[in-house]
């Protein structure tokens, strides 16, 4: 008997283990990616990373041809853009906020520039991973230019993502590990407090 109880006590176990995993891969199968871009991505990671319902925001490159390298991507020849991958929960935020929260914090109407940062490695643009993010986008942007948010022509461009390239470590985390720079005090900071004052209810904990 005493075997015998250990034995269903191991296949129980088993069993419970074997639920628990099928149910951490159900929710990492739950998880979509969005990739965005407009401006400098440290702007945009800063932003993202403090929304509630992403999971992770990783600075890189995309939308040209090759293997990417800031120097290089800097100089404008690659054709990518700076972007920041957004992995997100979508039971917890929606494409549409995430949409939402990126029209708000940079200018979508300024071609190829974000306030200094000049250059087609700056542009507005989507990548997105599925047909619900296009016409979400296409939605996203339709609706800014009917209700003439801004006084210009809104040109982020829409595209599928082809493939995406990590931004070296040092990229990475960039506000939250510079803070007393320069460029965080003066450009980020005013993104981040405008986006904390409009998105007070979704900010992470």
């Amino acid at each position: 008997m005493k075997r015998f109880a250990i034995i269903t006590l191991a296949v129980l176990m088993g069993t419970a283990l074997s639920g628990e995993g099928e149910t951490m891969a159900k929710e990492e199968r739950a998880l979509e990616r969005i990739t965005l871009g407009g401006g400098c991505f440290w702007c945009i990671e800063a932003v993202f990373e403090e929304l509630e319902g992403v999971v992770k925001a990783e600075s890189g490159y995309a939308g040209g041809d090759g293997p990417a390298e800031y120097k290089a991507v800097c100089s404008g020849t690659t054709g990518h853009a700076e972007v920041v991958q957004v992995t997100y929960d979508p039971a917890v935020v929606s494409v549409r906020d995430i949409l939402g929260v990126f029209f708000a914090v940079h200018d979508p109407t300024t071609l190829n520039r974000q306030g200094a940062d000049v250059g087609t490695q700056y542009r507005s643009v989507i990548f997105h991973e599925n047909k619900a993010q296009a016409v979400a986008a296409q939605e996203a942007v339709a609706k800014l230019e009917a209700d003439e948010v801004w006084p210009d022509r809104v040109v982020t461009q829409i595209e599928p993502l082809e493939e995406f390239f990590p931004a070296e470590p040092y990229h990475q985390d960039y506000y939250r590990n510079n803070k007393s720079q320069g460029y965080c005090q003066v450009v980020i900071n005013p993104k981040l407090a405008k986006f904390r004052k409009e998105f007070a209810e979704r900010l992470k904990d």
